[in-house]
């Protein structure tokens, strides 16, 4: 078929067809395409620099992914595994990311995580991190960890035979310690929090309760110990505090009337009254309760009491006073001499008196009442 723009012509009793010329551009519809094609291309350019900057931050390249699990720290740690290479204020750090294989030769390692927990490595220590978003699985080979957790992740420690789960409290931070001891036993200790531990083979599950310390041996849980544990790994508290820069400072001599001013506000200034004394500590007895651990059937409409009250124990702590000793010898009262009556004096002969005398002597009080009654009645007739 002939194209749609081509004009038919009679030539000498035959027909051909002949094309139109190809039309030219004008240099005027040229230059405008042009424009156009800029300031498109200049849009676009605009458009993706207006992208960039409305990104969350969780989608820059410097925030920490999903598998990131934080910084560690320590004098003799070696990493193998999925891992990056930061330098914060010209200092090196090693950041453990889903898949790092950790080995603690000696001393202590600290893994800053990057929620704001911690967690302590006290070696020789072995151990694997994984972690998917807010799930964190610690796969303890060798060695104890100390970890404190405030809310996330969610921790997860695995060992050959036991899992153990620390369980919140309320908002109060999770402080957990799980390792081994020298013998090989697994030691649990939850200063904060409780921790659930299951038996990964029979499914045997208990809840080690808060301050409580258990240790099991051979990995069965029933062989389990209450009480203290050999394990210990104190977790060293990382300061966040950035130090000031000193300042340069000028000294020079006071001037007579800054001396003079100084003077006049140490004599107005009061004298600070005596510190008042500290009231005397009450020495009161603390009492703690030891129970063995408790467990808990999920599938059991009734839940047993599979523990003796004979193992709890209840300890009374007081501080005992030192016996109180006397030196010396006790003396009686000293007797008080009695005064001795005088010596009688050598009689002397005595003279009778006569016997009116000796009558008023007898009955002085007598006579002188007599008297004294004759005296008022005669007042009394005169008066």
């Amino acid at each position: 078929m002939p194209p749609a723009r081509a004009k038919r012509t009679a030539f000498f009793g035959g027909q051909r067809l002949v094309y139109p010329e190809p039309r030219r551009a004008d240099p005027f519809e040229a230059e405008c395409h042009s424009k156009k094609v800029r300031i498109a291309l200049y849009l676009a350019l605009a458009a993706i620099f207006l992208a960039a900057l409305c990104l969350p931050r969780s989608a820059h390249t410097d925030q920490p992914s999903y598998d990131t699990v934080g910084a560690i720290e320590g004098e003799d740690v070696s990493v193998q595994g999925p891992l990056s290479i930061e330098v914060v204020q010209g200092r090196t750090r090693t950041i453990l990311r889903s898949g790092s294989d950790v080995r603690v030769n000696s001393g202590q390692a600290r893994i800053d995580l990057v929620e704001g927990g911690q967690i302590a490595v006290c070696g020789p220590a072995h151990l694997s991190v994984l972690k998917s978003v807010n799930l964190l699985t610690v796969a303890l080979d060798t060695g104890t960890i100390h970890a404190r957790i405030d809310r996330h992740p969610t921790l997860t420690i695995y060992t050959a035979q036991i899992q153990a789960k620390p369980i919140a409290i309320g908002d109060a931070p999770q402080d957990t310690l799980v390792g081994f001891d020298q013998t090989g036993a697994m030691c649990i200790r939850a200063d904060s929090g409780a921790v659930r531990v299951e038996q990964q083979l029979t499914a045997q599950t208990i809840v080690v309760p808060q301050s409580g310390e258990v240790l099991i041996i051979n990995g069965q849980l029933e062989s389990l110990r209450s009480g203290v544990t050999h394990c210990s790994c104190e977790l060293q508290l990382a300061k966040t505090l950035t130090a000031t820069p000193p300042q340069s400072e000028v000294s020079r001599l006071p001037t007579s009337e800054e001396m003079q001013e100084a003077n006049r506000q140490a004599s107005k200034a009061p004298e600070a009254p005596p510190a008042p004394s500290k009231p005397a500590a009450k020495e009161a007895p603390v009492y703690q309760v030891f129970m063995p651990p408790l467990s808990y059937d999920a599938s059991a409409k009734v839940q047993r009491d599979n523990f003796d009250p004979q193992l709890i124990v209840q300890v009374r702590r007081v501080r005992v006073r030192p016996t109180l000793i006397f030196q010396g010898s006790v003396k009686d009262e000293p007797a008080v001499a009695k005064n001795a009556p005088p010596a009688a004096s050598p009689k002397t002969p005595e003279t009778t008196p006569p016997p009116s005398q000796q009558a008023q002597q007898k009955n002085p009080q007598s006579n002188n009442s007599i008297i004294a009654r004759i005296r008022a009645f005669f007042r009394s007739l005169f008066s």
